[in-house]
């Protein structure tokens, strides 16, 4: 008998908050956490542009050794979860006597292997390197991390799927438990801000240039949109059994009701109408309802002209005239790439037991595509009990997850 799954635990470190509180105010009042960031520019960048995550601040948390052993979004990935924890009423204690899994979303460790490359070729010497860094390059890095500060002792494995990786965390998380696997998944997505980890995207042409304005670069679904802004951080989402919640007295936040996800099968980065639709579709069918029942869409929009424009043909194709309200909190984080599909779920969620929605910021001026959904320009207060979010990746990957309020 499949088992329900249920959210007992939020945690987020982001360029617009770094607890849930100062996020969800963020959120409300249509804040940005985009910069112009010259130290970018002079390293050759074509756009200075880059959502700003502060440094965390791990003396008095973790001892030197755990310390050396993280890369940045394994540091802000160790904050998320802290945070979702105590969310979750749970301790390091409670990890110990129970069999907890672990998946995060992740997809590079950019600016390890490039220091630990500059030194082996500096020194012409590989042990000055320093036994560290092995553990700070593998894509693995914040699982290895997570899984041993906090003596997890269920599934352990990383989840790389592009931009769509944070997302497919919490769906596969929510399959193993709902096979009954795995009572309880600590799940999320991290990604580093540093500068050396998206220079190859800026070099596609990828990035806004609209460096004169940093908080109104990143314009998802508008006409005069003209790039996405790369951004980071970490979020943590704690998916548990309900029997398993229950037993525990948890505070039960949300349920995930559906997983949708679908693969382009086309070209490896220009997108498509049909991987997207197709996802939703799956999402919707797993949720077991109907289009109408969505009371919010959290899209995927970067605010690049082709995603954009595709995935707002996918939204109309699924939903027609029973749109939801439909909004990119991307207008305010720029694109957090791979743990964008967990952040854009803590989001949602927020949103969803505060009783509002936040604005698509930006959004001045709609093309023919984008002018046919219900986007929310202003915060409005709205009540809702159901909500999709929608995540895609480079090489056509598509994740799409639709959580229910829990009352």
């Amino acid at each position: 008998m499949e088992k329900r799954v249920v959210i007992t635990g939020l945690g987020i470190y982001s360029c617009i908050g770094t607890s849930l509180d100062e996020v969800k105010q963020s959120l409300y009042t249509g804040k940005s956490g985009i910069i112009y960031a010259p130290e970018r520019k002079e390293f050759g960048y074509r756009s200075a542009l880059t959502g700003f995550v502060p440094k965390p601040e791990l003396k008095g948390l973790l001892d030197r050794r755990a310390r050396i052993m993280m890369p940045e979004h394994a540091e802000y990935a160790f904050m998320s979860t802290k945070e979702a924890m105590k969310v979750a009423g749970i301790d390091e204690a409670y990890f110990e006597q129970n069999e907890v899994g672990i998946i995060f979303g992740n997809d590079s460790c950019a600016e390890a292997v490039i220091q630990g490359i500059d030194k082996i070729r500096e020194k012409k010497d590989t042990t000055l390197v320093g036994s560290a860094s092995v553990f700070q390059v593998l894509n693995s890095t914040i699982n290895m991390n997570l899984s041993t500060i906090f003596k997890l002792r269920g599934l352990n494995l990383t989840l790389s799927a592009a931009c769509a990786s944070g997302s497919h965390s919490i769906g596969l998380g929510y399959m193993f438990i709902k096979q009954g696997m795995q009572n309880m998944i600590v799940c999320g997505g991290g990604q580093e801000t540093n500068i050396y980890s998206m220079p190859n995207f800026d070099a596609l042409g990828a990035f806004s240039i609209r460096e004169d304005e940093p908080q109104k670069a990143s314009r998802p679904f508008d006409r005069d949109r003209d790039g996405l802004v790369p951004s980071g951080g970490a979020a943590t989402v704690i998916l548990e059994s309900l029997e398993s919640a229950q037993q525990r007295g948890a505070n039960i936040l949300a349920e995930v009701i559906g997983y949708g996800f679908s693969s382009n099968g086309a070209h490896i980065s220009n997108p498509s109408v049909d991987g997207p639709a197709r996802s939703l579709q799956m999402a919707l069918r797993d949720a077991g309802i109907n289009a109408s029942e969505i009371g919010y869409l959290n899209a995927h929009a970067t605010s690049t002209p082709a995603g954009d424009a595709s995935e707002a043909k996918a939204i109309f194709e699924v939903f027609g005239k029973d749109m939801p309200y439909v909004s990119s909190t991307k207008g305010m984080t720029g694109h957090e790439c791979w743990m964008a599909g967990a952040s854009e779920v803590v989001y949602s969620t927020l949103m969803m037991k505060n009783g509002f929605i936040a604005p698509n910021l930006n959004f001045e001026n709609p093309d023919d595509d984008s002018a046919k959904l219900n986007i929310v320009t202003q915060t409005i207060e709205k009540k809702f009990n159901v909500y999709l979010s929608n995540s895609f990746g480079f090489g056509g990957t598509n994740s799409s997850l639709v959580i229910k309020d829990w009352k």
